[in-house]
């Protein structure tokens, strides 16, 4: 007898959650609450509730999350420039610990004893997801049909459906893709199927976002990026929400060929996965939060931030959104931002995020100092000589030493 009643399914809507469901309901003899997130995917969620309505589902969570999302998960991350392995702007990974967050609340709003996903055993997911929920509830079921079952295929899955009447219907969708596909406000990813073959070329028609850039406009777009403490709140003098800014500059990047990405990545799992990714609209934000630092950020704090980046990045995409070290390193890049205000002006061209322009009420730049016309004694230049000669000071000593590199 499973001491599981109730539990909590992060549900889609589509073929492998709708299995999960009647397999939960099988397995462990338990009522199943589904919740489904609207985080900018692309597609209705609605008709989840209806599919899960039919799978005998009682309480169903459908929830829009777009400006929690975008405010408090992916505007932080931003305020970090976070890359993962010098390419990857995180998409999926940053869209993980809200899901697992919503998870736990809604276990804790129904009393359910477990939680359940449907990301697989290979993948990051599973760790993501998990890492999230044991850090808000530490004694929480977790339940990942993917390492217990023996269904294996697409195949197998349809099979069960089959066998136990599950009405899983994709008439009326689009042709289905041959990739495996996760979208939200910030990027959309494909894996699998051709992609599986690193030195293949993924075909034109797989990009949903984006034109290619040399099908972009011949004729670049202009737009004006306003900051307010290191975040993006007008785009050309207009104030936007958090989600309506990032699906704004989703649109724009991806009508000028922006945002595609091609690499193989080292999962956390310990595997290399290769995988493509449109992310127009935080492709053009990360160039403009950088431009914006760039005049208003102290060298020796914009050059700290530099060196945490990574390992604030891969605390990201292995899961650890909630540890208290991410939080740790926020709090100092929260810290750091409260200069970073002003516009930048960037130029879209086939593919290419150009920097035009920059100008902050906050600036550091002093053109007085900066500049190679006469400064009007705002300089000495005599001050370099002792500056050169104290940093050169261990070199000529190592060098009097016989340590010369000659």
């Amino acid at each position: 007898m499973s001491d599981i009643n109730k539990v909590v399914l992060a549900y889609s809507g589509g073929l492998d959650t709708s299995v999960i469901v009647r397999w939960l309901q099988d397995t462990y003899k338990c009522e199943v609450v589904t919740f489904t997130a609207d985080i900018g995917q692309g597609e209705e969620v609605e008709p989840a509730r209806a599919k899960a309505k039919a799978l005998g589902v009682q309480e169903i969570y459908i929830d829009d999350l777009r400006e929690e999302y975008v405010r408090d998960f992916v505007y932080p991350m931003f305020r970090a420039n976070a890359i993962y392995e010098g390419e990857y702007l995180l998409g999926t990974s940053i869209a993980r610990p809200l899901i697992a967050k919503r998870l736990i609340e809604i276990a804790n709003e129904t009393g359910a004893d477990a939680i359940s996903h449907g990301a697989t055993g290979k993948g990051n997911d599973q760790v993501r997801f998990e890492l999230g929920a044991y850090s808000l509830k530490p004694g929480i079921k977790v339940i990942a049909p993917w390492r217990e079952w023996d269904l294996t295929s697409r195949e197998t899955l349809m099979a069960y459906c089959a066998e136990r009447n599950i009405p899983v219907d994709f008439a009326g969708k689009k042709k289905k893709s041959p990739y495996s596909m996760d979208a939200n406000l910030l990027h959309i990813s494909y894996e699998g199927g051709n992609l599986e073959d690193p030195f293949w070329e993924p075909e034109e028609d797989m990009w949903r976002w984006s034109v290619s850039p040399e099908a972009a406009p011949d004729t670049p777009t202009y737009i004006e990026i306003g900051y307010e403490n290191g975040d993006p709140v007008t785009l050309n003098g207009e104030a936007l929400s958090p989600a309506t800014m990032l699906a704004t500059l989703n649109k724009i990047g991806g009508d000028n060929g922006i945002g595609r990405l091609d690499l193989v990545e080292n999962r956390y799992v310990g595997m290399k996965s290769r995988g493509c990714y449109e992310t127009p609209g935080g492709t053009i934000m990360l160039r403009a939060h950088r431009a914006i630092e760039s005049i208003t950020l102290d060298r020796e704090a914009a050059h700290l931030k530099d060196e945490l980046m990574p390992r604030y990045a891969k605390l990201i995409y292995n899961g650890y959104w909630f540890s208290p070290e991410r939080r740790m390193l926020q709090s100092a890049i929260d810290e750091s931002q409260g200069f970073v205000n002003g516009v930048v002006r960037l130029k879209l061209y086939k593919g290419n995020v150009v920097v035009v322009g920059r100008k902050s009420d906050n600036s550091l730049f002093d053109e007085k100092i900066a500049t190679f016309e006469d400064d009007a004694g705002a300089y000495n230049q005599k001050d370099a000589e002792g500056f050169i000669k104290l940093n050169a000071l261990r070199l000529r000593i190592a060098a009097n030493k016989g340590r010369s590199q000659l």
